[in-house]
């Protein structure tokens, strides 16, 4: 009840990212300890609700953004990791590490989660610098040097997977940024190779640690400011070797997946929700940092760095999913059916080549992909 009145108030309230057709979000209908409720120093607040499902472990529910001096907008209706998918250079093995991860969480201590909240053990609950916000020299006027720096939201978990401790973060910026990232550490799995397909790890040449991916998947059912259909589009920037550049949009009317290109992004908009200059309020996507594995034909689910697919209860995992009802991998959600209400699954790929400096404890090794408000408000909103 608190949020609900909590969001009516805003929504009340005039501030520059208005939008013009649209009614306000509805509001997150969860209580403690599973209500996120995190207003930012410069003002702009997040608000949704976590819960640890067995299979996929973190989730979020209801993700609303209000910027600062702004309104409340919704964001995500859900969101959580759908696969890490671990395939060895040699050939063999080749994991699905998801399966049970809310079983998996492991428990967190106060050092995991410093200057949070620890929720039900498992769950941290934190905010943290996150750099430059903003820096304006002012042109050697002090009355017009403008610098701030920025915070974010954390909201993590930890799982024991194998060797593997997998550290699950979703950072929400206090300028509307979502970064959702996958940190992997622990220990080695002290698999042994050969030099074709490792690296030496120890004294000598003796031991061959060998290399593998982590092609990482998320799942997200995004609700741009809700009460209209979202739509997604794709956007790329042709010119080469030329002075010109061209914008090309392609919007997606039916599943589909796509690549990435060097200048290629997404968003995922409302086109009748509308900021204060009357721009279309949408949320951009690049995934410019993956290593893009490309896999065998049995593994077509790897062929694709972004799929757009029409949403069904039963498609939760991006491989071997669990529905006994529904396809099993995320290339085979993505047919031809018309998009009214779309779900984007990221995969982002690192390949870990060992070093000697991940003796135990390993260093965590980070890959995630960032989501960036576009058009939600007039101006920005980290003044």
């Amino acid at each position: 009840m608190f949020l609900r009145l909590a969001l009516a108030a805003f929504v009340a309230a005039a501030g520059h990212s208005a939008p013009a057709t649209v009614a306000a979000p509805a509001a997150a209908a969860c209580g403690s300890p599973y209500l996120i409720d995190q207003t930012l120093p410069n003002g702009a607040r997040w608000q949704m609700c976590w819960e640890m499902r067995t299979i996929e472990g973190l989730t979020l529910r209801k993700v609303v953004y209000t910027p600062n001096g702004g309104t409340a907008t919704s964001v995500l209706r859900s969101a959580a990791l759908a696969q890490i998918h671990v395939p060895y250079d040699s050939g063999e093995p080749r994991y699905h590490d998801i399966g049970s991860m809310g079983e998996a969480a492991i428990a967190l201590t106060s050092a995991d989660c410093p200057g949070g909240e620890r929720r039900g053990e498992r769950v941290c609950v934190t905010t943290r610098a996150r750099g430059h916000a903003h820096l304006k020299d002012g042109y050697g006027d002090p009355a017009q040097r403008r610098s701030r720096q920025g915070r974010e939201l954390v909201v993590l978990a930890a799982y024991q997977v194998g060797w593997y401790t997998y550290v699950s973060e979703w950072l929400f910026g206090d300028d509307g940024s979502i970064t959702p990232r996958l940190g992997a550490t622990g220990s080695l799995a002290g698999t042994v190779t050969t030099p074709q397909h490792g690296w030496p790890i120890g004294v000598g040449r003796r031991h061959f640690e060998e290399s593998h991916s982590h092609n990482v998947f998320w799942r997200m059912d995004f609700d741009v400011h809700g009460g209209s259909p979202d739509v997604v589009e794709q956007y790329d920037f042709a010119g080469d070797r030329t002075k010109k550049r061209s914008m090309l949009r392609t919007p997606f009317t039916r599943e589909t997946r796509a690549v990435n290109r060097r200048t290629r992004w997404w968003r995922v908009v409302d086109p009748q929700a509308l900021n204060a200059d009357r721009h279309a309020m949408s949320w951009e996507i690049n995934n410019s940092d993956s290593a893009e594995y490309r896999g065998p034909s049995d593994e077509a689910f790897t062929r694709a760095d972004l799929y757009v697919t029409q949403y069904k209860a039963c498609e939760r995992l991006a491989t071997q999913n669990p529905a006994p009802r529904c396809r099993k991998s995320v290339d085979r959600y993505a047919g031809r059916e018309r998009l009214t209400d779309p779900v984007l699954w990221v995969n982002v790929g690192f390949h870990h080549v060992a070093r000697d400096e991940d003796a135990d404890p390993m260093p965590i090794h980070w890959q995630g992909f960032r989501i960036t408000p576009r058009d939600v408000t007039a101006k920005n909103p980290t003044p």
